[in-house]
């Protein structure tokens, strides 16, 4: 099963990856984890990758095409993947359709202010990246991680000038992704408000693990 997890942020794709791929034994794939791998494991793409980064560019549709292919190449992929951040415009879809036509994507609709509440009061833990909640998921003790007792800190692009200003790029640049799979009937929709066990529960339903 071929996964592509589609939504604004904060919408639940990761939280949602993270289970699916631990129940249904199949790797939550996102541009970045293969970025910083391609650049760690200095491969020939990682290395071009790096310079690219380096001089400030952002990387070309082609090339992170070609890493996203590169990894879906990989044993681990064999029963499936889900991609998590990939594609995030209609050119690189048009390219990964050629590499994978065989996709499902999922569609996280959820409201803007619900986006925005859900992200403004999230907090991670500067010392073992641990996520929590103010309001659905707080630690034992405020501003503590309860798994390693790091500090609790809000990231900046938690803030609210920043959630806005991400969740413009996705209609611009993401968003159209949606038209484009629904004409291709690769499409299904669920509520990205749900949440996580809920919604993980809905998701088995929708497609049984074999």
């Amino acid at each position: 099963m071929n996964f592509i997890f589609l939504g604004p942020p904060g919408a639940g794709k990761g939280s949602l990856a993270v289970k699916v791929a631990e129940d249904y034994k199949i790797p939550h794939i996102s541009t970045g984890d293969i970025f910083r791998a391609a650049i760690k494991n200095q491969t020939p793409l990682g290395v071009k990758v790096k310079a690219i980064i380096d001089s400030g560019s952002l990387v070309s549709d082609e090339i992170t095409c070609e890493l996203v292919k590169d990894r879906l190449s990989q044993p681990d992929t064999k029963k499936g993947f889900i991609l998590d951040g990939f594609p995030r415009t209609i050119p690189q879809a048009e390219m990964f359709t050629t590499i994978c036509p065989d996709v499902t994507v999922i569609n996280f609709q959820i409201a803007d202010d619900v986006v925005i509440k859900r992200l403004s009061t999230r907090r991670v833990c500067k010392k073992c990246g641990a996520n929590y909640n103010i309001l659905t998921l707080p630690p034992k003790t405020e501003g503590v991680c309860d798994e390693c007792g790091g500090e609790l800190y809000q990231r900046d692009d938690d803030k609210q000038e920043s959630i806005l200003h991400r969740m413009d790029v996705y209609r611009e640049q993401t968003e159209p992704l949606i038209d484009f799979y629904r004409k291709k009937g690769q499409i299904k929709d669920i509520d990205g408000a749900t949440q996580t066990a809920q919604l993980l529960e809905e998701f088995k339903k929708l497609f049984p693990a074999e």
